[in-house]
């Protein structure tokens, strides 16, 4: 099992509130029981090994992906439900209550994040996390703040692990 709640050294700053840090199996049990999930995927998961790992866990728990950035052309065809927006647009679109969502059925309760820069990724959820009730968490390789929870400084090899033990226990 790894442990993804050690190393969480900040290197910025944001605000007087961070992000509690999550190991994979509370964090399956918490996307698990989500009412209305998304998978926010950025560039950095078009590394072929992180990109395997988000199709699984979009397949294995039937969450629908934002793709940002380039991610799209590398997810459409792996016959996931993913459709494109802006990041920052997202970020602003989930602050508001009655935003219909990507598919129309309306605005989500929870945003799993992964693929992206940590300075990127930190201003993205910085609204969410104090204007919106949408939770956050990030299972992102490095400890990202202005999530709800996030997995700690990882290693890549125990990013994929921690990804790997997630996916099972979804």
């Amino acid at each position: 099992m790894v442990d993804t709640t050690k190393n969480t050294k900040l290197f910025t700053s944001y605000g007087v509130s961070t992000s509690k840090t999550v190991a994979p199996e509370m964090a399956a049990k918490l996307i698990s029981k989500a009412k209305r999930p998304l998978l926010m995927v950025g560039t950095l998961a078009l590394d072929p090994e992180i990109l395997d790992r988000v199709v699984k866990i979009s397949k294995t728990a039937n969450i629908p992906i934002a793709a940002t950035g380039s991610s799209l052309a590398a997810l459409a065809d792996k016959d996931v439900d993913a459709k494109y927006i802006n990041a920052h647009m997202l970020g602003f679109y989930l602050t508001d209550p009655n935003w219909p969502g990507l598919d129309g059925n309306g605005n989500y309760d929870m945003v799993i994040s992964i693929g992206f820069k940590k300075f990127y990724i930190n201003q993205v959820l910085s609204a969410a996390k104090n204007f919106s009730n949408v939770k956050a968490i990030a299972i992102e390789r490095g400890y990202i703040q202005n999530a709800t929870m996030s997995f700690g400084n990882l290693s890549k090899a125990e990013h994929y692990a921690a990804l790997d033990e997630l996916v099972d226990f979804l």
